[in-house]
Order: structure tokens, then C-alpha cells, then sequence
């Protein structure tokens, strides 16, 4: 299993708003960009890579996450992190790719599709065309967001910031597991992966504050909502069903509002696709890939 130290060893540093951003460029072929969640890094992808032939896939880690800048006092926003990925595109030379978006990435991943349908799909200041979407257990319907008790507390005006504080490895453990799945445990080498990318300068003490998107989204929520149902790309569900944040839930209103749209329903999986069904993920960006 590759390390979170290892992997940001071999991250290719990109400038975006004025921050280092940490990115990866890995394979050859059609491109998959990974778009990950809070409060982990793109080293989720590593499972879905390993099972990945004939693809190029482009990652990075959002300003503020695992091996990117995390200068405490930034104002973070899910404008910045789409920036971010443009900017990597452009660092990259990628012109077409789909898309695998995850938790704080569907985010990012629906402002995508939003700024594609109004600049169009050629338009000069398009870095590339997303021509496809795999997504996974994340907020794409602000209210149906279920914040775990330890967001709660990191949300709280008053005292998220000691509890940011506060933070260490076997506290956001006891968050994580909350969230996983059956099929089977988490490993203490990926629960010990995610902390030292949460840690990673400092990084930790921040968590509070990378908690912007659930505001982002309901800001947000009509002009997303148009991008993700508008049907402009084709798209896949990968979906756990045991995650309290955006299981079953959501995927029961996915059915309802995207009936056309294929939908994978996993019964024993949590909040984390990427890592708990790479298998069924990289079926799925295979599928829209190939």
C-alpha cells in the first residue's frame, strides 16, 4: 500500500491562486480526473488507480488538503478548489476528461458542469470538456446532508476551532469508522494515511475551516442542482448505502430525479467508494473512459 508520504513525494507542484497545489499525472490515455473528499486527499485514489488499465488519471489535492499549501487564515471556498483544477488541466495539458468525484468533490465536480454549460463546450477559457461523470456518496442535495457529531462539533462558531485543535489520529478514527462500511474493516495503514494527510502541515488545525463547502452548498444549491440534472454528460452512481452522511438517502432521490441515469447501489458499503469498492469504481470510469 502506498503511503501518504510516498505519494506526496511524487506530487507535482502546481500554482493556483497563489498556493501550491499538490498534483499527480499518472498513466497513459483517456483522462480521469479524481476529484476527493473531506477530510482526506487524492491519495483515496490509489485503490481505483491500481485497477485502472489504459487510463491517465490526474489528481490533486484541494488548497488546504493532504500535501497542498494550508496557510490557516485563508478564505477557503469550492470556487477556489474548481480554480484549482482548472489550473491543473492547464499545468497538465488535458483538454477532454471524465470525471470521478467524491464527497467535497461532487462539489467541485457540479460547478464544473455549471461553468461548462454557460462558457460552452469550446469556449477559449474552458481549460477541457468533462465528457463523462462517475459520482460517489457526497452532498449533491444540501438538504439531505447529514454532518457527522464530529462535524457538528468542528461547525460550531464558538468552539470548532478548539476541537480543530484538539484533534488527533484516534479522534478522527472514531469519525471515519462511523462512516464505513461491511464489506470490510478499515485498515489502520489507510486510517494512518488519512491523518498524516489531514496533519500534514499543520493541517488538522484547520479542519473547521475546510468545513466551507456545506455553507458553499447551500449557497449554491439551485445553480448546482441545474448542473447536475441537466443531463449535458453522461454520468454513473457509485453509491454506499450504509453511509449515515449521504447513503441511501440521497441514492433514493437520485433514482427519483435521474431515473435514466445508471445507478449502483452498494449494500455493504459506506461513505467511501474509493477505497471500500475500488473494484465497482473503476468498472465505472472504465465504462465512461473506454
Amino acid at each position: 500500500m502506498v503511503t501518504f508520504e510516498e505519494w506526496a513525494a511524487r506530487a507535482i507542484p502546481v500554482t493556483s491562486g497563489g498556493l501550491r497545489v499538490a498534483a499527480h499525472d499518472d498513466g497513459h490515455g483517456p483522462v480521469v480526473t479524481y476529484l476527493h473528499g473531506y477530510p482526506s486527499s487524492s491519495l483515496d485514489v490509489v485503490p481505483v488507480l491500481d485497477r485502472l488499465d489504459g487510463v491517465r488519471v490526474v489528481t490533486l489535492d484541494f488548497p488546504g488538503f493532504g500535501a497542498s499549501a494550508k496557510p490557516p487564515d485563508h478564505p477557503w471556498t469550492i470556487h477556489a478548489a474548481t480554480d484549482a483544477v482548472e489550473d491543473v488541466w492547464r499545468a497538465f495539458g488535458v483538454t477532454e476528461t471524465v470525471l470521478y468525484a467524491h464527497d467535497y468533490g461532487v462539489s467541485v465536480a457540479q460547478e464544473l458542469l455549471a461553468r461548462q454549460a454557460e462558457t460552452g463546450h469550446d469556449h477559449p477559457t474552458r481549460p477541457a470538456l468533462v465528457t463523462g461523470v462517475v459520482w460517489s456518496n457526497g452532498g449533491l442535495y444540501p438538504d439531505l446532508h447529514r454532518p457527522t457529531l464530529g462535524q457538528q462539533l468542528l461547525l460550531d462558531p464558538d468552539h470548532g476551532a478548539e476541537v480543530a485543535e484538539a484533534m488527533d489520529e484516534a479522534a478522527l478514527a472514531t469519525g471515519i469508522r462511523a462512516t464505513w462500511g461491511t464489506r470490510r474493516p478499515l485498515s489502520d495503514a489507510e486510517m494512518h494515511g488519512m491523518w498524516e494527510a489531514l496533519a500534514y502541515d499543520g493541517g488538522s488545525r484547520i479542519a473547521h475551516r475546510l468545513l466551507h463547502y456545506i455553507a458553499d452548498r447551500r449557497t449554491h444549491a439551485e445553480r448546482w442542482r441545474a448542473a447536475l440534472e441537466s443531463g449535458a454528460v453522461p454520468m454513473r452512481f457509485v453509491w454506499g448505502e450504509l453511509d449515515p452522511v449521504s447513503g441511501g438517502h440521497v441514492a433514493d432521490r437520485l433514482a427519483e430525479r435521474l431515473p435514466d441515469v445508471p445507478l449502483l447501489r452498494l449494500p455493504d458499503i459506506g461513505h467511501w467508494p474509493p477505497l471500500e469498492a475500488p473494484d465497482e469504481a473503476a468498472a465505472a470510469l472504465a465504462d465512461l473512459a473506454g
